[in-house]
């Protein structure tokens, strides 16, 4: 099962155990929860409907925080002496997705089941 969620600004395509960066989370909390923007679940059936995946939830263990690659800013001018030169440097935090909850997704399979082998003999008789 796999969902897409969305995490500072940008989308993920996140399974159970994946480890990942995204935007830097303010607070102290060791968990994060987040609301799916869509949910496929193990035999391919894709979850749209905002009234399911409001109920639904991905879980995820704050690992610690990291700085991206450091981009260089370099402004100049010719002939005018003019040069300015700056850095910065991306905070990002670390997670790692622990659990994709779909509420509804047992009914859908309790649905899914197939016809039992002497019902479809004796209907096709």
């Amino acid at each position: 099962m796999y969902a897409i969620i969305r995490a500072g600004g940008k989308q993920a395509k996140v399974k159970s155990g994946d480890v990942l960066e995204i935007e830097r989370v303010k607070g102290d909390s060791e968990t994060i929860e987040f609301s799916p923007l869509l949910v496929v679940d193990d035999e391919g059936n894709t979850v749209l409907d905002r009234s399911v995946l409001a109920k639904a939830k991905v879980t995820a263990k704050v690992l610690g925080e990291a700085a991206g690659p450091k981009v260089e800013i370099f402004k100049y001018r010719a002939k005018t002496g003019y040069r300015r030169r700056a850095g910065h440097r991306q905070k990002y935090t670390r997670i790692e997705i622990t659990n994709i909850e779909l509420p509804g997704a047992a009914k859908a399979k309790a649905k899914a089941e197939p016809k039992q082998v002497g019902q479809a003999a004796s209907e096709e008789e």
